[in-house]
């Protein structure tokens, strides 16, 4: 008995033969590419029994190396059962009974599987399986379906319609999966039968949270269903946007770009130069919360004062002229006369600021009273500080998708404090913005100074509040001012003439050197601040230090490198005091060093030499003397002339102290005391001019110790407490959240690499010298700090020679997410 099974076995080995004929290669590969729109085949083996093909996995491979495996009654999706196939006519197949009809009614693949009539259709030519008859074994057979037969494929798609002049309605049409996205929005706009401009108009899927923008895709590809909720809405909408000079602006913005272009339409419409230096913040909820207390009887913002710029340029598909410079920056000329066009006037000849006063934005606001500042919200602690700056948005991602709503209020700031390029011919509203972004940031105590800054920064106010409000300004973007290119052009002429140069170009292989006595003290532990005297030679980027002169030649005692230091300034002008504070970075941290000069033109020259130095510049650098110079006249502004007589002036003014200090030294001094000491300081820069007057107010800004620094509350690896990171535009600072104090800082110029870990929400960062650092955000999603360190990496990409292009698609590089 075994034997004879066992010989039954072998005969059940044989494969059972294909009907028909055999196909050639390319019919057998179109068929299996119908087939693998169903994962599975059916066909009839010699026996009449249905077979099953394995799943293909590729045309080729599939081909040859299919194989047919015998099976049981074969179950469809849901559980309805596929009945086996058989050949084309009842006199081809053994199994048909003489006298079976040779057609029966289709059922389609919607039928056989209900739950997948709201995917795409089959294409036509797929197999299709007719029922068996109740009561009788004959098997259904396979025909060919054409595109007819899926017509009940397609399904409703209800999208609501976001009209401006009506209330929000549904429409409900019947689509396929083959109809790309912009034959929807056809159909749409067919079925709503109003005559309107519809071209700004596009999708929002709101479960995905997404644009569908690419109108050539079908709605298989995007994935949308007949359960999906669209919302036909305009692209450009209503955005209420308060300035750097507390101004609120009211424009039209794009919803579906992303926010880093959005950012640079609405730089281009306000006429602010270098938008990648800007950004929108969303505010927290304590940021209105004092005003909203005073108007608690106004269920709706007051907009008294919001300058309402609906008609702007950004509406349109088109790009915005950028106004006054090309791309070589060359001034624009007037077509009538050919004289160049005043300045602040080609600025806005593109803007619909032409229509109303360009000065608004331009010029400075009056100071506000020291009710006003009560009511304004400041941040108490670095805690405060990070909670505000979580609001920073994601400038890879769109508004919509966000979250933001029309007509909300952002924060337009300067979220890069690497300023580019400043120049007064051009960047009228820039230098304005930025001035007031820089006074806010004072009055507000967001950044510390001290009460002799604070008083220098009041002088400079006052002197520009005044200059400002007068009758007899005039247009600023006129003063005499030397393009670079011209200069270089003349000097050439004058060379070429054989005549002498008045500023003959220094030989740039000449690098200077300084060398004087200087005072140096290291601080330490548990030892007194002593400060010793030393021969130093300052050359190239490094300081060298010796015991005496004559052993210069020598081997120094120590050489300090300053490339990617920090310097400092430690100054008192009226206690004879002009320190150099330098953080040189090692591989645990900072090393500090403090010089000591002896008098201003000493100080000055050694403090520029180390700025240039830890930017990676020598002292022939064509900045090097315009830096002594500025250093020069800001130790000037402090110093106090108390021989002049100030004290009849006090009585004469109706300057208001409080409008110019923040609340706190207001309330350490009395009004008279303050008038006094502002205008002892104001005779120092009382000869300056309006934009000179809002540069030097913006140097003295950047050289607080606390400049460009953004705090955020994080959790460094294998730390138990939190700590404080400290983000400025070329390092990084570790600080503790009780003292304030940092505790270690790590340079931009040292960074290998950086990675994020986008699950747990973790940046790791490596150095040089085999340091490395991770820290998970805590105030903040861990994206608006990577982007923080790839934006000013990117930054640092930027040269004159660039023209006025960016590469947008390095930031985004540089700064996206997980995507």
């Amino acid at each position: 008995m075994l034997c004879e099974v066992k010989k039954k076995k072998k005969k059940k080995k044989k494969k059972p033969p294909l009907l028909g004929m055999r196909p050639s290669r390319p019919e057998a590969r179109r068929a299996l590419a119908c087939d693998a729109a169903m994962g599975l085949r059916l066909c009839l083996g010699s026996a009449g029994r249905a077979v099953r093909l394995v799943h293909l996995v590729g045309l080729g491979a599939g081909a040859r190396s299919r194989r047919e495996v015998p099976s049981q009654p074969l179950l469809g999706v849901g559980g309805w059962p596929l009945p086996a196939l058989a050949s084309r006519s009842p006199e081809e197949s053994p199994l048909l009974p003489p006298g079976a009809p040779s057609a029966r009614p289709r059922l389609g693949l919607s039928n056989l599987c209900p739950s997948l009539q709201s995917r795409s259709p089959p294409r036509a030519g797929l197999l299709s399986c007719t029922p068996q008859a109740p009561g009788k074994e004959t098997p259904a057979f396979a025909t060919m379906l054409s595109s007819s037969d899926f017509a009940s494929a397609s399904w409703d798609l209800i999208i609501r319609v976001d009209n401006l002049n009506e209330k929000q309605r549904d429409v409900k049409l019947n689509v396929s999966g083959d109809l790309h996205i912009g034959g929807v929005m056809l159909k749409l706009v067919e079925r709503i039968k109003i005559t309107r401009d519809w071209s700004d108009f596009a999708l929002w899927w709101e479960q995905k949270n997404c644009w569908l923008l690419k109108t050539h895709w079908t709605l298989d590809k995007c994935g949308v269903q007949a359960d999906a909720n669209l919302l036909f809405t305009p692209q450009h909408k209503m955005l209420r946007l308060r300035l750097p000079n507390m101004k609120t602006v009211r424009l039209r913005v794009s919803f579906s770009a992303v926010v880093f272009k959005a950012v640079s339409d609405i730089c281009k419409t306000l006429n602010i130069r270098r938008s990648e230096e800007l950004s929108l913040l969303k505010p927290s909820d304590d940021y209105f919360k004092k005003k909203k207390k005073k108007d608690k009887n106004n269920k709706e913002p007051v907009n008294d004062d919001v300058l309402n710029l609906e008609s702007s340029p950004t509406t349109s598909g088109t790009p915005v002229v950028s106004g006054l410079y090309s791309k070589t920056m060359m001034p624009m000329y007037d077509p009538v006369n050919g004289t160049p066009a005043s300045s602040t006037m080609a600025w806005f000849s593109d803007s619909p600021l032409t229509e109303q006063n360009c000065n608004i934005l331009a010029f400075s606001q009056p100071p506000q009273s020291a009710e006003a500042l009560a009511d304004m919200y400041q941040c108490r602690s670095l805690v405060d500080k990070a909670k505000l700056n979580a609001g920073w948005l994601d400038s890879s991602r769109s508004l919509m998708e966000q979250g933001i709503q029309e007509d909300e209020q952002l924060l337009l700031r300067f979220k890069y404090y690497t300023f580019f390029d400043l120049n007064p011919k051009y960047d009228a509203v820039r230098i304005n913005q930025l001035y007031e972004q820089a006074r806010w940031a004072i009055v507000l105590e967001e950044i510390d100074c001290t009460e002799e800054e604070m008083l220098i920064f009041a002088a400079l106010q006052y002197h520009i509040s005044k200059l400002s409000s007068s009758t007899e300004i005039q247009d600023f973007t006129n003063e005499s001012e030397v393009d670079e290119v011209e200069a270089a052009l003349s000097n050439l002429e004058v060379t070429l003439e054989g005549g002498k140069a008045d500023n003959m170009l220094e030989d740039i292989t000449d690098i200077p050197t300084l060398a004087d006595n200087l005072k140096l003290f290291r601080p330490k532990k548990l030892i007194l601040k002593a400060f010793k005297q030393y021969w130093f030679v300052f050359k190239d980027t490094s300081i060298a230090y010796f015991k005496n002169q004559e052993l210069e030649q020598g081997e120094p005692i120590e050489k300090l490198n300053l490339r990617g230091c920090e310097v400092v300034p430690d100054v008192n002008v009226a206690g004879r005091k002009f320190g150099i504070k330098l953080l040189i970075p090692v591989a645990d941290g900072m090393n500090e060093v403090y010089l000591r000069c002896d008098h201003e033109n000493q100080y000055a020259q050694w403090m520029a030499a180390c700025i240039l130095a830890s930017k990676g510049k020598t002292m022939a650098d064509s900045s090097y003397q315009p830096e002594v110079l500025n250093i020069l006249s800001f130790l000037k502004m402090k110093n106090r002339n108390s021989t002049s007589p100030v004290t009849s002036s006090i009585e004469n003014t109706d300057m208001n102290p409080e409008w110019f200090v923040s609340p706190r030294c207001a309330k350490k001094h009395k009004s008279k005391q303050l008038t006094a000491r502002i205008l002892e300081a104001h005779q120092n820069v009382a000869q300056m001019s309006l934009v000179e007057a809002k540069l030097r107010f913006i140097q003295a800004w950047q050289s607080l110790p606390e400049f460009g620094v953004t705090y955020y509350l994080v959790k460094f690896k294998g730390s138990k407490k939190d700590d404080i990171l400290g983000v400025s535009y070329n390092r990084l600072i570790r600080i503790d959240v009780a003292t304030g104090i940092p505790i270690t800082t790590w340079r931009f110029a040292n960074m290998k690499q950086w990675n994020v870990n986008w699950e747990i929400g973790q940046v790791a960062i490596e150095f040089d010298q085999n340091v490395s650092i991770a820290f998970t955000c805590l105030s903040a999603d861990c994206k608006i700090v990577h982007e923080y360190i790839g934006g000013y990496i990117f930054l640092s990409t930027r040269a004159k020679d660039q023209n006025e292009t960016l590469d947008e698609d390095l930031f985004h590089k540089l700064t996206g997410g997980q995507e």
